[in-house]
């Protein structure tokens, strides 16, 4: 008798159904919970587990929002997004990307809400969908729920994590519906080459697929151009951008972004924000405006204090006994090779948080091709990383 059936049996008529069964939701959040329970147990924890910026929201953001909901902006408005926020948007995407979409293109809604949305208008239930392999988690999440079928393409360490374009050639079958690049990539730190995208972009067009270009941490690069393929088509035939404000703009908590789009499919994805969430507060977007026409310094300022923190991280983890560390060209991750210290993905993570009290990801929460690696986050303070670190190595050294 299979899982539902027993469901069935002990509650007839009170059962979940198979989409809801399928949800894992995000291990990282999990991670934290273990974490977060040692230390009400007294002990010293160090936190690399979640992409969460340590810096406070510039105080301009802040106090746009503030000054909204004094003058009382918190009703609702369009759930395409303000119309002054999408006009920024679209300056934004000239500044990033190189084109000007018309604002018929743009929609504004959580980023991560994105996923679902785009991949729900354009894919049926057991429809392939192309991803990284190893991956964000919630993009197979989403793809469980839905009931489309996830196909890897593995991300090489000799390639620096790069996606292969040939490889996605290669995997491109009569039921691919949609093909997800991410670069800055999460949890690599891979930057994709102009070439690359370029090459991606001409695969999707040619074989009529939709491309869905993954660029949150498109400000987050280290002496490496951020490159879109989205320049190929300007968004208005078969390629998708999404982008937040998270992680630029320490916004995390704010849950904001937006999608650039063929106008066909930024219409449907206008209703189902206006069907699931009605719109983003007005308020908010008015913190997104102030983000994005405001002063950029915290921008500079952020990404060089990220590189500093990268370069102790990955200096460290390459004097530990059995780890191997390629140095990110972009994002906040670091997506170290344990393989030489005898441990799983899942023992080794296990071992740095009851050994050394560090908290990180195993490789395999983001696809099986994770296998044999970990993922920190250097989103903490330069102080926390060289404590944690040598914790780390002085165990293993043990």
């Amino acid at each position: 008798m299979n899982k539902i059936n027993k469901i069935k049996k002990n509650t007839p008529n009170l059962y979940l159904s198979r989409s809801a069964q399928k949800l894992s939701g995000s291990p990282m959040f999990q991670f934290l919970a273990k974490a977060q329970a040692l230390e009400r147990q007294g002990k010293k924890i160090y936190h690399f587990e979640i992409g969460d910026p340590d810096f406070d929201t510039p105080a301009h953001i802040n106090k746009a929002a503030i000054k909204a909901i004094e003058s009382g902006e918190t009703h609702y408005v369009s759930s395409m997004g303000m119309r002054e926020l999408r006009e920024a948007i679209r300056f934004e995407t000239k500044r990033i990307n190189g084109f000007k979409p018309d604002i018929e293109q743009i929609i504004v809604a959580p980023a991560i809400s994105f996923i679902y949305f785009v991949t729900r208008c354009v894919v049926n239930p057991g429809e392939e969908v192309i991803v990284p392999d190893p991956g964000f988690a919630s993009y197979y999440s989403a793809f469980d729920f839905i009931g489309a079928k996830c196909v890897g393409i593995p991300l090489l360490e000799k390639n620096n994590f790069r996606m292969s374009p040939a490889d996605i050639r290669r995997s491109i079958t009569p039921k691919t519906r949609l093909i997800i690049i991410n670069s800055p990539h999460n949890p690599t730190g891979a930057v994709m080459t102009q070439k690359e995208m370029l090459e991606v972009a001409k695969i999707a067009s040619k074989n009529k697929i939709y491309l869905l270009t993954d660029e949150a941490y498109s400000k987050m690069t280290y002496g490496q151009k951020h490159n879109s393929p989205a320049i190929f088509d300007k968004c208005k035939k078969n390629i998708i951008i999404l982008n937040s404000f998270s992680k630029t703009y320490a916004m995390t908590g704010w849950r904001l972004g937006w999608a650039v789009a063929p106008e066909h499919i930024v219409k449907k994805m206008g209703l189902m924000v206006e069907t699931l969430i009605s719109a983003v507060p007005p308020f908010i977007q008015r913190a997104g405006i102030a983000a994005l026409t405001g002063d950029q310094a915290f921008v500079k300022k952020s990404v060089a204090e990220y590189r500093q923190r990268r370069d102790i991280m990955v200096g460290l983890l390459n004097e530990m006994p059995g780890v191997h560390c390629l140095k990110p060209d972009g994002a906040f991750y670091v997506f170290p090779n344990i393989t030489g210290t005898g441990m799983t993905s899942e023992e080794f993570s296990r071992f740095a948080l009851e050994k050394a009290g560090v908290v990180l990801l195993p490789g395999t929460n983001f696809g099986r091709h994770g296998k044999g690696y970990v993922r920190l986050v250097y989103a903490s303070s330069q102080k926390n990383i060289v404590e944690g670190m040598k914790k780390l190595k002085k165990a293993l050294e043990k």
